[in-house]
């Protein structure tokens, strides 16, 4: 079993910043990419930031710019830096690891930004 636990969300001001880290764990020899999705109320999921075992990053235009994903193999960990953040950011953000082409996702950690 793989596992992926989120944290680092919270409730910012426009134009604040915060730092989220998913934490991988489990049956892991080899994963395709690792990234960011995020459903904000009343809108479909979408794709925020990846990226992949050799390192190249891809983001969503509505974030690139502000947002930097960034990995740490030995602590198995994905982040993602966001800065700037606006209030159509908000949402809850979700980590997935994709693996033979099966995904796994976490729970999820709530951004919320004011105006």
């Amino acid at each position: 079993q793989v596992q992926l636990v989120e944290s680092g969300g919270g409730l910012v001001q426009a134009g604040g910043s915060l730092r989220l880290s998913c934490a991988a764990s489990g049956s892991i020899f080899r994963f395709n990419a690792m990234g960011w999705y995020r459903q904000p109320p009343g809108k479909q999921r979408e794709l925020v930031s990846t990226i992949t075992t050799g390192g190249t990053t891809n983001y969503a235009d509505s974030v690139k710019g502000r947002f930097t994903i960034s990995r740490d193999n030995a602590k198995g960990t994905v982040y993602l830096q966001m800065n700037s953040l606006k209030p159509e950011d908000t949402s809850i953000y979700v980590c997935n690891l994709s693996q033979l082409s099966k995904d796994y996702w976490g729970q999820g950690t709530q951004v919320t930004v004011s105006s």
